[in-house]
Order: C-alpha cells, then sequence, then structure tokens
C-alpha cells in the first residue's frame, strides 16, 4: 500500500475542509449525489462523464474514508453496491451550494454552455 512520506501540512480547518471536497471530482461526486441520491458505480460514472475509472474509485475511496459518501454492499448474485452522501456528505451541501452561488456573481457564462449539475444548486439536505 502506498504511503506518504511526509504527513500532509493541514494548518488551518479551511485547509482540511478543501482536502476533503475541494477538488474537480470530489465536489462534483458530492454534487451528483446530493441531486440523484442513492447511485451504483456505473451510475455514477455516467452522470460524471469524463471522468476515468481509476480516478472516479480512487476518488470514492477518499469521500469514504473521510466519511462523505456511504458505501453499502448487497449480498447478492451478482454483487450490488451503492452510494450516497452520509449525514455528514449531506452538510457538505450547502458549502457547495454557497460556493456556487458566489461563482455564479463573479464567473459569467453563457446558460446554454453551463454542465447540467451546475444547474442544481437548489438541492436541500434533508
Amino acid at each position: 500500500m502506498y504511503r506518504k512520506k511526509l504527513k500532509e501540512d493541514i494548518r488551518c480547518p479551511l485547509e482540511y475542509g478543501l482536502s476533503v471536497f475541494g477538488g474537480k471530482w470530489n465536489s462534483r461526486i458530492i454534487c451528483v449525489l446530493a441531486e440523484m441520491g442513492t447511485l451504483r458505480y456505473s451510475e455514477i460514472r455516467s452522470e460524471m462523464g469524463n471522468i476515468t475509472d481509476a480516478v472516479l474509485a480512487s476518488t470514492l475511496k477518499s469521500l469514504i474514508s473521510n466519511g462523505i459518501v456511504e458505501r453499502k454492499s448487497y449480498d447478492e448474485i451478482p454483487p450490488r453496491v451503492e452510494y450516497s452522501l452520509s449525514e455528514t456528505g449531506k452538510t457538505v451541501v450547502p458549502i457547495l451550494q454557497s460556493i456556487c452561488r458566489w461563482s455564479g456573481i463573479f464567473y459569467r457564462q453563457n446558460p446554454e454552455d453551463e454542465p447540467a449539475h451546475c444547474r442544481k444548486c437548489d438541492y436541500h439536505a434533508s
């Protein structure tokens, strides 16, 4: 198993938060699960579009280890695995919505070119 040579240097809560839900894929996966609920791996993959399997698997593992996403396996044949936001993960959604609203003020773009999931900032965690 790979281990980092240096311990992660997190000096404030903001850095920790950005390491958990920041980045290109973490926030997108969180938004997809917030919008669509419980999904299987292949459903997340099709919603994400241009993510590779290796990156999706790695990102899901990271989100699971940070308590943002839950993975539920069913003892069936063929095996079935589903992913959903944990209660902690649901608390991240309003933060991402706030970032989205802020970005909308400062980043102008043609609404027709807007990615489909970026239109879903009205999601409210239950």
